[in-house]
């Protein structure tokens, strides 16, 4: 039985999604390991993911690296960021720290994630054209 095309977008989203999350956690982990406060380690996590993500997520998972799309990619990781913030400063007081939580938040973290860039940022473009 094949895959329909947005399961197969979505096994796609997996895969980058775990080399996604993979760099921005090392980044982040790295970053609390190194002093910097939970708020800018998620900063630098995402700042130094964006381009490589926008090539995975946009190139590989959608088909599509149109640089009009930026701006909403953007907008998006920024209001993930403050999302994943709230939830990071919410669940470390019950679990072992920082790392923890947003160990525990990435799964959820990721398929909101999916939700926005299939819903908000790669949108099929409609053809004014009929």
């Amino acid at each position: 039985m094949a895959l329909s095309h947005g399961h197969q977008r979505f096994l796609r989203f997996i895969a980058a999604g775990v080399a996604n999350t993979l760099f921005g956690f090392a980044v982040y982990s790295a970053a609390v390991l190194g002093g910097v406060p939970v708020w800018g380690a998620l900063v630098a996590g995402n700042v130094a993911g964006i381009g490589f993500n926008f090539l995975t997520t946009g190139g590989y998972v959608f088909r599509d690296l149109a640089l009009t799309r930026l701006p909403r990619f953007i907008a998006a990781y920024l209001l993930l960021y403050g999302l994943n913030l709230l939830a990071i400063n919410g669940l470390a007081h019950w679990v072992s720290g920082p790392i923890f939580a947003q160990a525990i938040l990435t799964p959820p973290m990721s398929v909101l994630s999916y939700f926005f860039m299939a819903k908000f940022v790669f949108v099929p473009v409609k053809s004014s054209i009929p």
